[in-house]
């Protein structure tokens, strides 16, 4: 029987003006001569079209039945090298802790990354697709548990920087996230090279 294992990744939080971008992948065994390829993900839909309580139900079940890892790199890494760099640092992350917990890249395996993606080179077998998320069942669970995984660290955040409102954004720009920055300036977590156009009232 033939067999192959399919690694889904994708990122969430590149365009947040505080908090790390995080990278998740996914990997399902797949059988090539049954013809099954949604491998149990029947359904499953891109993190952005789903609910919080839809997420989380799905995270379960990804969590319970496949292969993951989770990566974050955080704001200083952003702001000092920036968003480019820490999300290809994060794919190559992410495919090491999955190889090193679980031994993958011993053997068959096809590396799928959504959008703009890349892995090192030394993965061989892998592409990238336009709109994955959409498209691909184990792209859309890591970017699901990415998600989840991500803005639960956001609304830990909440607890130590109430000002920002981080529980209710997860620290992407709006207008309510743009007004505390400029009534409070900065928090610890905030990426400043994102926040350039913002004016702070509190140094005027």
């Amino acid at each position: 029987m033939k067999e192959r294992w399919i690694i889904g990744i994708d990122e969430v939080g590149r365009g947040p003006l505080a908090g790390p971008v995080t990278l998740a992948a996914v990997a399902a065994r797949v059988n090539y001569e049954s013809g099954i390829m949604n491998y149990g993900l029947k359904g499953i839909r891109d993190s952005k079209k789903l609910s919080p309580k839809k997420r989380k139900e799905w995270e379960k079940v990804v969590k319970q039945n496949f292969l993951f890892a989770i990566v974050s790199v955080s704001h200083s890494v952003i702001d000092k090298n920036g968003i480019s760099y820490a999300i290809h640092k994060a794919v190559a992350r992410c495919l090491k802790k999955l190889d090193a917990k679980y031994e993958i890249r011993d053997t068959r395996y096809e590396i799928l990354l959504d959008g703009s993606l890349h892995a090192p080179s030394e993965y061989k077998n892998q592409q990238t697709i336009i709109k994955g998320d959409e498209k691909v069942p184990v792209i859309a669970a890591a970017s699901i548990i990415a998600k989840v995984h991500r803005d639960r660290y956001m609304t830990r955040l909440h607890k130590k920087y109430p000002l920002y409102g981080f529980d209710k954004h997860k620290g992407y720009g709006t207008v309510m996230h743009r007004e505390a920055i400029q009534k409070y300036g900065f928090s610890e977590v905030h990426r400043v090279s994102f926040c350039k156009n913002i004016t702070l009232n509190c140094l005027e």
